[in-house]
């Protein structure tokens, strides 16, 4: 997956981390703070406003008014970001060639490991929540009968299987730490 940043960052003019914020900033209407920029990718605050000035004189991200706080500026995705993102997106990645090889059983079985890993890493602080199922306020686990569809998602209201658990959705609010936990439990005892 590393080696589809660099290839993807590379060929679009960037570096994984300015890649990276405006894969975060992509379909967020009201930006993001740099802050949460920073926290959410798991960098320091001076290395995400770096990347961020540097994303602005690309032409890539616009800052805007935060709202109520004159101070305050929340980072934007432009549409020549959204662009440059489409663009990026044209060809398979090396990573979902490699998973489109395993059977599906065994696609599944990875995803499910890797949500079990991201969280371990989590909950041990050793990097922020992800944006994640498991983590969001609007995952209700098994809470339908059917086999094939037994998530429920309370964003979009619609039931999603096993296969359907995201990692990275760009809707996700994180849960509380007793929701988050709660929500687990039931998760994990399948």
């Amino acid at each position: 997956m590393r080696a589809d940043d660099w290839n993807r960052a590379k060929t679009s003019g960037l570096n994984p981390a300015q890649l990276a914020i405006l894969e975060l900033l992509e379909g967020r209407k009201d930006g993001l703070a740099v802050k949460e920029v920073a926290t959410n990718l798991g960098v320091s605050q001076p290395t995400a406003t770096d990347s961020i000035a540097a994303l602005e004189r690309k032409g890539l991200v616009a800052k805007r008014s935060a709202g109520t706080d004159k101070r305050g500026v929340n980072v934007g995705i432009t549409s020549e970001g959204l662009s440059m993102l489409e663009a990026g997106r044209s060809s398979q990645s090396l990573a979902e060639r490699t998973v489109d090889a395993l059977a599906e059983h065994e696609q599944e079985d990875l995803l499910i490991t890797l949500v079990k890993m991201i969280r371990h890493l989590q909950e041990t602080d050793a990097i922020p929540i992800q944006r994640m199922c498991a983590s969001c306020r609007y995952f209700a686990p098994f809470a339908h009968s059917d086999a094939a569809q037994p998530h429920h998602c309370n964003f979009v209201d619609a039931a999603f299987g096993q296969r359907d658990i995201r990692i990275d959705c760009r809707e996700h609010e994180t849960a509380d730490p007793a929701s988050r936990a709660a929500t687990w439990d039931v998760f994990q005892q399948g």
